[in-house]
């Protein structure tokens, strides 16, 4: 029995013939399907697979001609979004997986669980609450390509971190002179380098000049530092014998050493193709008048908006879609302001990363935050022009920058920034006025007023 099952369905809003929800899984689909007037639901299995699917969704095209179908689905991206996205007459609304795992956990207390309720579940919610679920419009091609690449670009960048880290662990095994010589492990020269001479000893029995031509090969053009390396070779001590921990690190350093070689490359790839996707969009001369953003900044901006901006209102919508409006609960006398939990990371990173962008026409040294800067604390080696490392943290935006950016951050956040207080995360007033947040943010306030919702 579902929630709703004796009561009086729903009107033919938006003149749905039906509505579906299905609930996806890695060998087979569950789905259950109500028609618009009837209180009557059908279920039924589908193979996850593009031919059973097509061959499900062409029955139901030949059975509602000419009509549109709601379906629900606890997916916004995966492989059944993608096979259900191609048909014009399904308008698909995602739902949230913990909204049905909390219905579910209310509506049945003994934690019972299997995927035709689970179906009918999100039935009710696409029946009865459809008012909290947002229909999933699709981008343009141009914009959508965007968003995949920038995050693939993070992905292999994360990638790349973490193979570094795990070579500079085995370096500090065997061979921890390497990482005084070649502190930039993500470097080619260090890559070239470590698979030339992997030990410290084979290192030793090279000649001077040998070295010293090798450097100069990979465009290391300090004498100075050259020179100091050259003659701490002699004088270095071997960190270990040990046949087991040499050889076994070794093998690993040659394998990592390969795959940042082959991430670098296809790194490099995917910042071209990310270029070329950038210039041909068409909100590109819109976001590149924004402070701060540049050829880094730029395409991410672009993913992050996207060209149906008139999905957001006001500028607390898009502060609470993208994650950097932070969450407040109020209860009686107590009041807790915590950070922004279930929202897209890589969005909410690059609004973070954003405000720690200087512009390139903004006076003065570059932003801080406190008495550093955020790019002095972050000491993980780099990988390309972007930043390698995870996200900047939430108190950037509450940092001292330009008053530029400054005022394009309170724009985003409705008139205020949020602040790390007591380990919590609290709106506070920007400091702008109503006047003020309605005056130009920069030269470009022409362009910006074409933004629905920021202005």
């Amino acid at each position: 029995m579902t929630l709703h099952e004796n009561g009086v369905p729903p009107e033919a809003e938006e003149d749905f013939a039906a509505w579906v929800a299905i609930d996806w899984a890695d060998k087979k689909q569950v789905w259950a399907l109500q028609e618009t007037g009837s209180s009557r639901r059908q279920q039924g299995e589908i193979e996850a697979s593009p031919e059973a699917v097509d061959a499900w969704v062409s029955e139901l095209l030949l059975r509602f001609p000419g009509r549109r179908i709601a379906v629900a689905l606890e997916q916004k991206r995966g492989a059944l979004l993608c096979l259900l996205s191609k048909y014009a007459a399904l308008v698909l609304y995602p739902v949230h997986p913990a909204t049905v795992s909390r219905m579910r956990a209310a509506l049945y207390p003994s934690n019972s669980k299997d995927d035709p309720k689970d179906a009918d579940l999100q039935l009710d919610i696409l029946l009865y609450h459809r008012k909290h679920l947002r229909r999933l419009d699709t981008d343009t091609v141009g914009t959508r390509k965007l968003q995949i690449l920038v995050e693939d670009r993070r992905q292999l960048v994360d990638q790349a971190t973490a193979y570094s880290n795990q070579l500079r662990a085995k370096l500090k095994q065997y061979y921890p002179q390497a990482l005084r010589w070649l502190p930039d492990l993500h470097a080619v020269v260090a890559g070239e380098f470590l698979k030339r001479w992997p030990t410290l000893p084979l290192l030793q029995k090279a000649r001077r000049e040998t070295i010293e031509k090798f450097f100069h090969r990979h465009n290391c053009r300090s004498e100075e530092l050259i020179q100091k390396r050259l003659d701490e070779v002699p004088q270095a001590v071997v960190a270990t014998t040990d046949a087991a921990i040499v050889d076994s690190s070794v093998t690993m350093v040659l394998a990592l050493v390969e795959l940042m070689a082959v991430l670098r490359t296809h790194i490099a790839a995917l910042d071209r193709e990310i270029a070329a996707t950038a210039a041909a969009h068409p909100v590109l001369p819109i976001v590149a008048s924004l402070p701060g953003a540049g050829p880094v900044m730029m395409p991410r901006l672009i993913a992050a908006l996207g060209t149906q901006r008139q999905r957001f209102a006001c500028a607390s919508e898009l502060s609470s879609a993208t994650g950097i409006a932070p969450v407040k609960h109020a209860s009686g006398q107590s009041e807790w302001t915590h950070f922004r939990w279930a929202c897209p990371k890589f969005q909410r990173q690059s609004f973070h990363e954003w405000p720690d962008t200087p512009s390139p026409n903004a006076p003065g040294p570059r932003p801080t935050i406190g008495s550093k800067s955020a790019r002095a604390k972050d000491t993980t080696p780099r990988c390309g022009p972007w930043p390698s490392s995870g996200s900047v943290s939430c108190s950037a935006a509450g940092g001292t920058v330009n008053p530029t950016t400054n005022r394009s951050i309170s724009r985003l956040y409705g008139g205020g920034v949020p602040v790390r207080t007591g380990g919590r995360m609290k709106l506070q007033p920007g400091g702008i006025s109503q006047q003020a947040r309605r005056e130009p943010v920069s030269r470009s306030n022409g362009q910006l007023a074409q933004l629905p919702g920021v202005a």
